[in-house]
């Protein structure tokens, strides 16, 4: 199966989401990743709805897919990074952003999105493990009863330093849920480079029953850096290789978010890059 290849809005920073989008197509990448925020399709500006119909309206005309990723730093607090998450202390604070989570899905069910993406957040300073799964839980719970009336699937990212960390991480939530069917996971294949004990071919095999969403970049061992393709230490080949025998058919998305500046070039190398990794493994199969 051919992958589907897309690039992170949150990369793309420094366009106009309409030049961005229009950027990528020219470029033959599939679709997208989108990332809401104050400068593409903000959440919370008004006219939501009449702005998401002209973005639908768009990805249509130039034939991309989308993702709604909801990792935008400072969309809810201008002060506080990625606050308040789904594990605030403050019940109104974690409303806040479960609202935004039903939200995203919404937004995803209007472009035709095949999944939103979210994050636990870091456990706050003294919150015991077993409290932090409690709000991480009920905070979700609304956010599925969107995605499953929706149709839209909700894909958890596993994230170095958060409560939810690891795969191992992930299939303890969708335990403590009760394996609700719209809750998959977001596989960021340079996260499994950095903190997995598995290499990332084998976290791409063992989360393959579960894979609603893939962000792809190069990364160190041990270190959370989301690095251009070929700065880092993963082999791609065999990853693409594995990512292609899941028979997943949703985008894999290049998650370049502190490269902005540089982001049209790196939209251009990042394609070429990954078109060259997965051409490796065809040829070798051909052999």
């Amino acid at each position: 199966m051919t992958l589907r290849l897309g690039y992170g809005t949150n990369g793309l920073t420094d366009l106009r989401l309409d030049d961005a989008l229009g950027l990528l197509a020219d470029l033959g990448y599939d679709g997208v990743g989108l990332t809401l925020d104050h400068m593409h399709l903000d959440p919370l500006a008004p006219d939501l709805a009449a702005r998401t119909r002209h973005v639908a309206h768009r990805l249509t005309e130039l034939g991309l897919g989308v993702t709604v990723e909801t990792g935008a730093r400072y969309v809810l607090d201008p002060r506080r990074k990625h606050g308040p998450s789904l594990l605030d202390p403050d019940p109104e604070a974690r409303a806040a952003r479960t609202a935004l989570l039903v939200r995203a899905v919404d937004v995803a069910a209007d472009l035709g999105a095949h999944a939103v993406h979210c994050f636990s957040g870091i456990t706050p300073p003294g919150t015991t493990t077993d409290t932090a799964w409690q709000r991480l839980t009920d905070a979700l719970a609304p956010v599925l009863d969107t995605a499953t009336r929706a149709g839209i699937p909700l894909a958890i990212e596993p994230e170095p330093g958060h409560l939810l960390a690891t795969l191992a991480d992930f299939h303890h939530l969708r335990t403590l849920l009760g394996d609700p069917e719209p809750l998959g996971i977001t596989l960021d294949i340079g996260h499994c480079q950095c903190l997995e004990p598995a290499p990332p071919v084998d976290c791409v095999k063992a989360a393959a029953p579960w894979l609603r969403h893939v962000q792809i970049e190069d990364m160190r061992r041990g270190v959370h850096e989301h690095l251009p393709f070929g700065d880092g230490e993963i082999d791609f080949p065999p990853v693409l290789e594995a990512l292609a025998a899941t028979g997943y058919g949703g985008l894999t998305v290049v998650e370049l978010p502190r490269h902005s500046h540089a982001g049209p070039e790196l939209a251009r190398t990042s394609l070429e890059f990954l078109r060259q990794a997965a051409g490796a493994t065809n040829g070798a199969a051909a052999c």
